[in-house]
């Protein structure tokens, strides 16, 4: 009865962390008897939202917040946050089209050649998209309001997006496709991380894992604009 009384109380400290959204090391004693004493890492549901994501803070920061995320995450650019990317791009802006429309892909392009990075935009279709093994910037049109979000994988018939407003999300092929302009925006540097954590995110609570995603071959990051000296 007591290791019963332990456990549920282990589990309603565990449910009320991830109701106030924070993570904490919780220590675990005699819940099973002969294990002794040892912690484990809960993570709180906004937490998991936002894993790899980088959240925007303002109604017109979703490109600067995607773009900071695939800096931090793709690029180990661990000091980078939504607001550094937010001043860079607006000293490389012409600031009455930004109050009118919001940032763009040339904005970003602008501000990753000050940064010492190339960015490149690119038409695809639904077939190309599919191969896409780098993470890039996509532009959706969601009920009418255009939105930038991280495209992070295609598994199957799913699209795994870091959204900076949403956090991760899951949408069917069909459903991103209707959404998205057909432009695929990268970033092209020599500190691309080829096995970085976007290309990894979690999968949908099924038996059925995601597929094996090896990294980018050279042949295959040169044919998305990457040169040698990138590489070595």
């Amino acid at each position: 009865m007591r290791n019963i009384t332990q456990l549920i109380i282990c589990v309603l400290i565990i449910f009320s962390l991830i109701h106030y959204n924070y993570a904490a090391e919780i220590p675990l004693t005699g819940v099973v008897p002969g294990m002794g004493t040892y912690s484990k890492s809960i993570q709180s549901i906004r937490e998991r939202k936002f894993e790899h994501v980088i959240e925007q803070k303002t109604d017109f920061s979703c490109g600067a917040a995607s773009l900071a995320s695939l800096l931090k995450y793709a690029y180990d650019r661990q000091d980078i946050d939504e607001q550094k990317v937010l001043i860079g791009m607006l000293e490389h802006a012409d600031l009455t089209m930004v109050k009118e429309q919001g940032f763009s892909l040339l904005n970003m392009k602008r501000y990753l050649q000050s940064q010492g990075l190339r960015g490149r935009g690119y038409k695809v279709g639904e077939a190309e998209m599919s191969l896409l093994k780098i993470p890039a910037i996509v532009l959706l049109n969601d009920g009418g309001y255009s939105h930038f979000v991280v495209f992070r994988r295609q598994n199957g018939g799913d699209v795994y997006l870091g959204d900076p407003a949403l956090g991760n999300r899951i949408m069917t092929v069909d459903e991103f496709t209707e959404k998205w302009n057909g432009v695929v925006f990268v970033v092209i540097g020599q500190e691309y991380q080829r096995d970085n954590p976007l290309l990894h995110p979690r999968a949908k609570l099924t038996f059925q894992a995601l597929d094996p995603l090896s990294p980018m071959t050279d042949a295959e990051l040169l044919e998305f604009g990457f040169s040698y000296s990138d590489m070595l």
